[in-house]
């Protein structure tokens, strides 16, 4: 499809752990295009993450094909692919991840400083997109006097900083509440729609399928079946 942001094309995925060659992914062909949610469920051990990191470009998979915004990234070189992790995604995770030593607006001036934006540019655009999560009353906080929820929220824009296409986000409301895991997923429903991002959530939450455009199923490195919408899948 012409939107298309993301997509994976007959990706495999093998790791040796001692004398055991381990397929992990099998051959996974999907794509995430601009403006929708997809999440992709499986238990654990069923490839997800793995192909979560392929997704990320965190992982290089041993065969098949990934494009990243138009980006061939199997014939990308080394500072290619950096530029493509730099400029085309941002991933979301289950801990944070944020430096506890940084405010809320540090921790994503730094995000926009490795993507090579310093300065007060840096300061407005961390400004812009914790307003755009709902935080700009908490910039100056430091992690530990944040919410669970509020540091997700700091996560994500930490992701949202420097307008990447590709949103990729892993168990992110594993460890909220209802109530704030479900504002989280809305927050995600928006993004996608009004800013046009292609957001791929990695998840165990049945919560998830209320605002996916599509559901995934993945079972042993395999896809295993897909829902059209939201309403379907939940069905």
């Amino acid at each position: 499809m012409n939107n298309t942001v993301l997509a994976v094309t007959n990706v495999t995925k093998v790791f040796d752990e001692g004398r055991e060659r381990v397929h992990v992914l099998k051959g996974i062909t999907m794509d995430v295009a601009a403006g929708e949610v997809v999440a992709l469920e499986g238990p654990s051990g069923s490839g997800k993450t793995t192909l979560l990191s392929i997704m990320g470009c965190i992982l290089t998979p041993s065969s098949g094909e990934l494009h990243v915004a138009g980006v061939h990234v199997r014939r990308a070189d080394e500072a290619a692919l950096r530029e493509v992790r730099r400029r085309s995604i941002g991933l979301v995770f289950q801990q944070y991840n944020l430096f506890p030593a940084l405010s809320a607006l540090e921790n994503v001036e730094y995000s926009l400083n490795v993507r090579g934006t310093r300065g007060r540019a840096a300061q407005d655009e961390a400004r812009r997109v914790l307003d755009r999560v709902g935080l700009g009353d908490r910039a100056g906080f430091l992690p530990r006097d944040l919410s669970g929820g509020q540091k997700q929220r700091v996560a994500i824009a930490r992701a949202l900083a420097g307008s990447p296409p590709v949103l990729l986000a892993d168990e992110p409301t594993a460890n909220l509440d209802t109530a704030v895991g479900a504002q989280i997923l809305d927050l995600f429903q928006e993004l996608a729609a009004s800013e046009r991002r292609g957001v791929l959530v990695v998840t165990h939450d049945p919560k998830v399928r209320r605002i996916a455009s599509r559901v995934v199923g993945i079972r042993d490195g395999l896809l295993v079946g897909e829902g059209t919408n939201a309403e379907e899948a939940a069905a």
